[in-house]
């Protein structure tokens, strides 16, 4: 009697015993997996002629811009004049895509009056090279550096604009380089934690080489920064851009988009969207205490 009791309890000790097993074979196997591949998890690039370029450079007439980084890399560059007298914002797209895939939010910037520059990271579009995150700031700080050196570009009324991981590149940029302003969309406070929130299950946050550790430089930043996040963002948590916005100093503000996803932002902000924009940047460039 006490062996067929004792059966199934070995049975089902076996069994959980395997399973146990099976689960942390697969949390090592995807950790490998994340560690040997990380920069394809991170950057998803449409290299050209994948994108819209035909119709957009139709819609948009931009000036086309070719520049080249301090390690040798040749990137390639949309801008949108305005006046002499405006603001300059340049814009740091997100991962995915290319620069013809942000025509809408450069005709929004635009119509605001502004003279807007988009570039493209090495890997994506025309650029040349393959992203990784040194690569990545090298190419923000050329991007500076060659808009400040543009004929009728005023380098003290100079704003960046980082989207979700272009708000990481904007926030070294901004460090290095000091612009007048920074304004952050949809991004985070670091990528071991949005590895963490989209990878729960596995250690992913210690096994990332990959830091964009917005935290810590957001701290040395005194000029007015603007943080933009929607409430229901499914790729960047809503508390990541709320967690970097409480690391910052003042001046800063933060404009919380109702119902919005990670891609449509500026969609479902509408006007106020662009009024909130337009607004922190005539304030920080008009402002007289610079």
């Amino acid at each position: 009697m006490l062996q067929g009791v004792t059966e199934p309890r070995k049975k089902r000790g076996s069994f959980f015993l395997s399973l146990a097993i099976a689960g942390v074979v697969a949390i090592l196997f995807w950790s490998v997996v994340l560690m040997i591949f990380e920069e394809k998890f991170i950057y998803f690039p449409a290299v050209y002629p994948d994108g819209v370029y035909e119709s957009e450079a139709r819609a948009l007439q931009p000036e086309d811009h070719w520049f080249t980084t301090d390690d040798g890399v040749k990137l390639h560059a949309w801008s949108l004049r305005s006046d002499s007298a405006a603001p300059t914002v340049i814009h740091f797209h997100g991962n995915a895509g290319n620069l013809s895939h942000r025509g809408e939010i450069l005709r929004r910037l635009h119509a605001s009056g502004f003279n807007v520059f988009i570039f493209d990271y090495r890997g994506y579009g025309k650029s040349e090279g393959s992203p990784d995150e040194e690569g990545v700031y090298k190419d923000g700080l050329a991007a500076f550096d060659y808009v400040s050196g543009l004929s009728g570009i005023d380098r003290s009324s100079i704003v960046l604009f980082g989207t979700s991981l272009g708000g990481a590149v904007a926030v070294e940029v901004a460090a290095r380089k000091k612009p007048v302003a920074l304004i952050l969309e949809s991004t985070f406070s670091s990528a071991r934690d949005v590895a963490a929130a989209a990878y729960p299950y596995l250690p992913a946050r210690w096994l990332l080489r990959t830091k964009f550790d917005s935290e810590s430089k957001i701290r040395s930043l005194t000029i007015p920064l603007l943080f933009i996040h929607g409430t229901d963002d499914s790729i960047i948590p809503f508390e990541l851009g709320r967690k970097l916005y409480e690391a910052a100093n003042e001046p800063k503000e933060f404009y919380t988009v109702e119902g919005a996803d990670h891609n449509n932002v500026f969609l479902i902000g509408g006007r106020e969207h662009q009024r909130r924009i337009k607004e922190f940047v005539e304030s920080v460039v008009h402002d007289p205490r610079r």
